[in-house]
């Protein structure tokens, strides 16, 4: 079984911003293969899906961002998943808004979702999908431009973000991360 993670905050003013683009990716995903995260448990929400590849449970901790460890740490002990069979979707800083890149591990790089994420899975060797939101301009709080929305000039670039996140996951399904990653991270 594969599980595949969007990180976010719930509840609707976080709908749609910059710091929930893993949520926006999850619910594309369900949408695509037809279902939606109606399953709680360990404070998330969840589907199972089963597709010619496997199961696949699709994830949306609803801890916050900042303890989504929390979440998938026991929901991962639960469904007895490996931590190879894990891809987490989540927001990057340092990456151009709807750029894409994979990753097999690595640091947190100052986003706690992920510090949280290493802290309760106890390693930093997770397979990841960064999606790019770029810096916030001069004098403007990063928590304040995580939390807002993309600009409407951004919105094409965020569309084909989630499009082609949509369709890395469904290669990992059937192909090694690391061939997935070497062909996405070329190619974008």
């Amino acid at each position: 079984m594969k599980i595949i993670v969007g990180l976010g905050n719930p509840g609707k003013p976080y709908e749609h911003t910059r710091h929930n683009i893993g949520f926006d990716v999850i619910d594309a995903l369900a949408e695509k293969w037809g279902t939606s995260l109606t399953n709680s448990k360990f404070n998330g929400m969840y589907t199972t899906v089963h597709r010619p590849e496997g199961k696949v449970l699709l994830v949306k901790p609803l801890t916050y961002m900042n303890l989504s460890g929390e979440c998938i740490g026991p929901l991962m002990d639960y469904f007895d998943i490996a931590v190879e069979d894990l891809i987490v979707i989540y927001d990057d800083l340092d990456l151009e808004t709807g750029k894409l890149r994979l990753r097999q591990k690595g640091s947190a790089g100052g986003h706690n979702g992920i510090k949280s994420l290493i802290q309760h899975l106890g390693t930093q060797e997770f397979n990841r999908i960064r999606v790019g939101i770029s810096r916030p301009p001069a004098g403007m709080k990063v928590a304040d431009y995580v939390l807002a929305k993309f600009l409407k000039e951004d919105q094409a670039l965020i569309e084909d973000a989630i499009k082609n996140a949509v369709n890395a996951i469904e290669a990992s399904l059937s192909k090694p991360f690391l061939d997935v990653m070497n062909h996405f991270n070329a190619s974008k």
